[in-house]
């Protein structure tokens, strides 16, 4: 799974996911990618289950990107424990996701192998996400 090797502070406040993404929201290396269209917290476990389902299909042909990281700590109390007595332990780690936010990409596969191997991740998460294509953007951003 994917976490920090080191962090300046071992639990964070949980914060707030409002805007759009500003940063990442572009298919910059591969041909096509899974952009979010709603905000959410992906976990470590989520984008691994993502990442697997496309290597899977692809026969590790082409290559893979992932462009979030699960940096920030989510705490959690045991269970049937009493209120009170401070805030829990560090019990697994996620990546902020903003809408509009390019998660993963692929590329070096034809297009139909590329959009069948992100359709797979994109069960794999749960929140809304659309396939784009990098010439599809390109085009959009010549007219604006």
């Amino acid at each position: 799974m994917l976490m920090p090797k080191r962090v300046k502070r071992r639990k964070q406040h949980r914060g707030r996911m409002k805007g759009k993404a500003m940063r990442g929201n572009t298919v910059s290396y591969g041909d096509f990618g899974i952009q979010a269209l709603e905000p959410a917290w992906i976990t470590s476990n989520q984008i691994e289950a993502a990442r697997v389902a496309m290597t899977r299909y692809t026969r590790r042909g082409g290559k893979v990107w992932i462009k979030i990281f699960p940096d920030k700590p989510v705490t959690a109390q045991p269970a049937e424990t009493r209120m009170g007595k401070g805030k829990g332990s560090p019990e697994y780690w996620v990546a902020v996701v903003k809408p509009g936010r390019v998660m993963f990409e692929i590329g070096g596969i034809p297009e139909a192998q590329a959009k069948e191997a992100l359709r797979l991740a994109q069960h794999k998460l749960p929140i809304k996400t659309k396939v784009i294509k990098k010439v599809d953007q390109e085009a959009a951003g010549e007219n604006a």
